[in-house]
């Protein structure tokens, strides 16, 4: 991505590994500066120290309104928000703690929401912003003893369609990117959960649960994610909003 299709200015949640570590490093490479959140303050100053760009590390619950106000406060705007923070639990209905179904709901959806509330006037100010949120192939389809996750990642669909609309008349745009698995800490855990859940060898979660309904049989590449982001956040992307860019290898053409 060219630093002329770069937002200058972008917030990454959930930035002290896995995607969102990513996105961080591959945005501050193309020229942003990239303000790395993560609920562990410690970790994204770490994250941050190791990234070459202008990256600047801040503690932050997503869940937290308050804590979400100051930080907008204190940046002032930003160019391009990614919802990146999530956790995962795997359990039946049945015996899922009510604690942790209610705190992935707020993580995954409520998070999202609340941030987005809390730049959207900046952004409206200067009548640009590009939010994009990191949905899931589990926001189109359903998988077993994910109920959580699964509720969550479905409402941020509606709730990026609901804000688009909301934000038509300005170059303000909001979409949804639904990978299939990718290969990080939160799909390692998941791998080690769904073969105690099952009862089944971690290689068999991968190859029975995992990559068998996608026809492509591969995990999807960060580069992947990382390039259709340097889309959304493009001038080139200001008409495509409200939107879900699925990358499933094949998953749901079925």
């Amino acid at each position: 991505m060219s630093k002329k299709l770069c937002a200058s200015i972008a917030l990454v949640t959930g930035a002290a590994s896995g995607i969102g570590l990513g996105l961080a490093t591959h945005l501050a490479q193309a020229g942003c500066r990239v303000y790395l959140t993560d609920l562990d303050g410690a970790a994204a100053s770490r994250a941050a120290q190791a990234i070459d760009g202008d990256v600047v590390a801040r503690a932050l619950d997503v869940s937290d309104a308050q804590g979400i106000e100051r930080l907008a406060q204190e940046l002032g705007t930003v160019d391009l928000l990614i919802n990146n923070a999530g956790i995962q639990h795997v359990a039946a209905l049945e015996q899922f703690p009510v604690q942790m179904w209610q705190r992935i709901i707020d993580i995954l959806l409520t998070g999202p929401a609340l941030l987005t509330r809390a730049f959207l006037p900046a952004m409206r100010a200067q009548q640009f912003g590009r939010i994009i949120n990191i949905g899931s192939i589990h926001a189109l389809v359903a998988s077993p003893y994910k109920s959580a996750y699964v509720a969550a990642k479905h409402g941020l669909l509606g709730f990026s369609k609901t804000v688009a609309l909301e934000t038509a008349n300005t170059d303000i745009t909001i979409n949804t990117l639904c990978p299939a698995y990718v290969k990080t800490p939160l799909v390692e855990s998941q791998i080690s959960a769904q073969a105690q859940t099952h009862g089944i060898s971690e290689e068999q979660v991968i190859q029975t649960i995992m990559l068998k309904p996608m026809p492509k049989q591969a995990f999807i590449g960060l580069e992947e994610i990382t390039a259709a982001v340097d889309y959304l956040a493009s001038p080139a992307a200001r008409n495509m909003t409200g939107q879900t860019l699925v990358l499933d290898g094949g998953w749901t053409a079925q």
